[in-house]
C-alpha cells in the first residue's frame, strides 16, 4: 500500500501592517487567541524589512498608510520571486468597486472593508492559509515527483547502457575469437611460405646459371609469365601479407584491450594502452567525407602510474567522448568553407598535483552552446537529429567516471572554438 507523502505542518505566521496602532493591537490579540503567531509593522518599509528577514505565511495589509502605501507594498512583494507567493489580504475603509479592482490588480488575494468583523477576518484568514498550505504541499509533491522522474530516467538509462555494454563486450569477444583463430593460422604459415618461395627462387636462378641454353618451350614460358617480374612481385606480396597480418593482429589486440573479455572486476589500468586501443577501434571514423578529410590526432602523453578500475567500462567512456569529438568535427567540416581549417583532436595525459591521472580530450569542432552546457551529462539529452543518437553517450561516460571510478568529468568551452573534456581519476 502506498504511503501518503509527508505534508508540511506549521503554526501560521501572520504579518499585520497598519499605521493605526489600535487596529494592530486589536487584530493581534484576536488572532493570537486563535493560536496564530503574529508580527506587526506600522508602515510599508518596516513591513518589507520584516518580510525579507523572515517571510510570513500571510499578510494583512492596510491600504492607506503614509509614505509607502499598501498597493505599493503589495506590488513590490509580487515582483520579488522569493516573496511573490505570500497571500495578501487588504484592509481598507474604501468600499468603492474601483478600490477593490486596484487591490486585486496589485496582487491582493482578498479585500476586507473597515469597520471589519473579527469573525469574518478569522474565516478569511483560515481559508487563505489553508489554500497557501495546499499550494506548499503541492509544490513539495511536484518536487518529489520531479526527483523521482529524474531517478527513473537515470535507472532506465543505466539499464539500457548496461545491456549495450554487455552486448558490445560479447560481440567484441566473438569477433576477436573468430578473427584470432584464422589469423594465427595465416601468421603461422607466412614464415614457411616465405622461406619456401625464397628457396624456389634460388633454385630457379641455379637452373638458369647451370643451363643458360634452355629449351624453346622453357624460354617461351619464361617470357609468357614474365619470370623476373613474378619473382619481384612475389616477394612484395609476401611482405604485404605480413604487414596486413600485423595490422589485423593490432586490431584484435585493441579489441581485446577494449573489451577485457577475459578479465573481471577491478584491475590495474594503463591509461595510455587503453586510450591507444580505443583510437585503433575508431581509426576508420577519423576519415571524413569519403576520405576527403582526415582528422589529425596530436598526443602528449606523460608517464603516469597505473590506477585501479574497470578497464572495459573506462574504455567505453573514452570511446563515447572521442566519438562526441569526432561528430563535432564532422559538423564543423560540413559547415566551414575555409580551406585553412584542419579538424584536430588533442590528447593529453598527465598527473595533477594531487597525484590524479588527468586525461584531456580537446577538439576544434563546433563546441557546445551556453544554454546546452548545463544539460550535457543528463540522460537522454541530445542535440543530434532524430536517429543520430538518444543522449546516453556522455551521460554513461559521466556515470562510469564519477560513480564507478570516483573521478570527475568536466566540460570546458575553448576560447578558440571547440570543446574540452577533462577526466581526473585517482
Amino acid at each position: 500500500m502506498d504511503m501518503p507523502l509527508e505534508e508540511k505542518v506549521f503554526v501560521a505566521d501572520i504579518l499585520i501592517v497598519d499605521d493605526k496602532l489600535e487596529n494592530i493591537r486589536f487584530l493581534s490579540d484576536f488572532l493570537s487567541k486563535h493560536n496564530y503567531q503574529v508580527r506587526k509593522a506600522i508602515n510599508g518599509k518596516a513591513a518589507l524589512k520584516s518580510v525579507n528577514t523572515l517571510p510570513p505565511d500571510l499578510i494583512i495589509l492596510d491600504i492607506n498608510m503614509p509614505g509607502m502605501g499598501g498597493y505599493e507594498v503589495c506590488e513590490y512583494l509580487k515582483n520579488d520571486p522569493k516573496n511573490c507567493a505570500i497571500p495578501v489580504i487588504f484592509l481598507s475603509a474604501g468600499n468603492e468597486v474601483n478600490d477593490k479592482i486596484l487591490a486585486f490588480e496589485a496582487g491582493g488575494i482578498d479585500y476586507i472593508t473597515k469597520p471589519f468583523n473579527l469573525e469574518e477576518i478569522l474565516a478569511r484568514v483560515q481559508t487563505h492559509l489553508k489554500l497557501r498550505q495546499l499550494q506548499i504541499n503541492l509544490h513539495n509533491r511536484n518536487q518529489k515527483i520531479q526527483s523521482m522522474l529524474l531517478e527513473l530516467q537515470k535507472t532506465e538509462a543505466a539499464l539500457i547502457q548496461k545491456e549495450k555494454l554487455l552486448n558490445a563486450s560479447q560481440i567484441t569477444a566473438g569477433i576477436s575469437h573468430e578473427i584470432n583463430n584464422p589469423l594465427n593460422f595465416i601468421v603461422g604459415n607466412l614464415k614457411p611460405a616465405s622461406d619456401y618461395s625464397e628457396n624456389l627462387i634460388t633454385l630457379i636462378k641455379l637452373y638458369q646459371k647451370s643451363f643458360p641454353d634452355a629449351t624453346p618451350e622453357i624460354n617461351n614460358f619464361t617470357q609468357k609469365i614474365e619470370l623476373d617480374f613474378v619473382i619481384t612481385d612475389l616477394r612484395r606480396i609476401i611482405n604485404s601479407l605480413n604487414t596486413g597480418a600485423e595490422r589485423i593482429s593490432s586490431v584484435v589486440k585493441a579489441l581485446h584491450i577494449f573489451s577485457r573479455v577475459d578479465e573481471s572486476g577491478i584491475k590495474p589500468i594503463d591509461i595510455q594502452e587503453n586510450l591507444e586501443s580505443v583510437l585503433i577501434i575508431l581509426r576508420y571514423q577519423l576519415v571524413l567525407n569519403e576520405g576527403a578529410v582526415s582528422i589529425s590526432v596530436k598526443k602528449n602523453y606523460e608517464d603516469t602510474p597505473k590506477f585501479i578500475g574497470q578497464a572495459n567500462l573506462l574504455n567505453q567512456a573514452l570511446l563515447n567522448i572521442l566519438q562526441n569529438a569526432i561528430q563535432a568535427l564532422e559538423l564543423k567540416v560540413n559547415s566551414v568553407i575555409d580551406s585553412s581549417y584542419h579538424p584536430t583532436i588533442w590528447l593529453n595525459i598527465s598527473t595533477t598535483e594531487q597525484q590524479q591521472i588527468r586525461i584531456s580530450i580537446r577538439d576544434n569542432g563546433i563546441g557546445v552552446t551556453p544554454e546546452n552546457q548545463p544539460h550535457l551529462f543528463e540522460p537522454f539529452f541530445t542535440t543530434k537529429s532524430p536517429g543520430k543518437g538518444v543522449g546516453l553517450g556522455l551521460f554513461t561516460s559521466y556515470q562510469i567516471i564519477t560513480e564507478f571510478h570516483q573521478g570527475t568529468l568536466t566540460y570546458h568551452n575553448c576560447s578558440e572554438g571547440g570543446s574540452e573534456f577533462i577526466i581526473e581519476i585517482s
